[in-house]
């Protein structure tokens, strides 16, 4: 985890801060020093989330534009919203990266969700190690979900969740994808096919290596001489540079071969 960025988060809650802390190209929004959203590209979307429980794409852009009124009662926003900012802050605390913050008016969220950076950072903690076994966090956007061919156990259990994740692994999308695609948080599909591949009916990530680059063409030196010079019309030609004649026979045998091909 991200020491660096769990500190600037600390210290924006002792001094009660209101605004965006930048991550990249990710961001947490904070309220008077509390978490109230973040935008993480690895994490599915809390309007994708809203959508499965009923939300349009129209009542998000109403809340993004300002007026938030018809998403505000959606019974499962709160819960939700937990979930996104939890998801967020387990791929954004994993490595550590530059943080800026700026000032700027209370996300829309701020009714329903404040979460303390102690509290953030403890669940993050409780989740375990993001890089910990053969899918770190960081490979969540980068490898592809590869059911296994053969199943070697006879008998296997699986959770509904684990089900829903195999049965969307098509052998080209990535964890974020399957996340996406189902609605669901990554780092709940991430643990369904960590679960997967411990279970054998997931192949693990294989880093395949870049093919090295080709080396720079070398263009022949200036003076160079000439691969053939041209001979002159009135020289003697060599006689190892004459054309030899073709054999008759072979131009017969290859016609006959190519009237029986037409």
């Amino acid at each position: 985890m991200s020491v660096e960025l769990a500190v600037v988060l600390r210290q924006l809650e002792k001094e009660k801060r209101t605004g965006v802390l930048r991550v990249g190209d990710d961001a947490f929004h904070l309220t008077e020093g509390c978490v109230t959203y973040a935008a993480c590209r690895r994490t599915t979307g809390l309007d994708r989330l809203l959508a499965e429980s009923g939300a349009t794409a129209a009542d998000w852009h109403a809340a993004e534009s300002g007026d938030p009124a018809r998403l505000l009662k959606l019974p499962r926003l709160e819960v939700l919203a937990l979930l996104s900012v939890f998801d967020a802050a387990y791929f954004l605390l994993a490595a550590p990266t530059v943080a800026k913050f700026r000032p700027a008016p209370p996300h829309w969220l701020a009714p329903v969700c404040r979460i303390t950076p102690g509290a953030l950072v403890h669940e993050v903690e409780r989740r375990g190690d993001p890089d910990i076994g053969p899918w770190p966090a960081g490979w969540v956007d980068s490898y592809p979900v590869v059911p296994v061919r053969h199943v070697r156990r006879r008998r296997v259990v699986l959770t509904a969740g684990q089900i829903e994740v195999l049965a969307a692994a098509d052998t080209r999308r990535h964890v974020c994808a399957i996340a996406r695609d189902l609605g669901r948080t990554t780092f709940g599909c991430l643990t369904a096919v960590r679960e997967l591949t411990a279970a054998g009916l997931v192949e693990p990530p294989v880093m395949v290596a870049e093919p090295a680059p080709e080396p720079p063409r070398q263009d022949p030196p200036r003076h160079a001489p000439p691969l053939r010079r041209r001979v002159p019309s009135n020289a003697t030609v060599a006689a190892r540079d004459r054309w030899q004649p073709v054999d008759r026979d072979v131009l017969v045998r290859l016609r006959a071969a190519l009237e029986e091909l037409a």
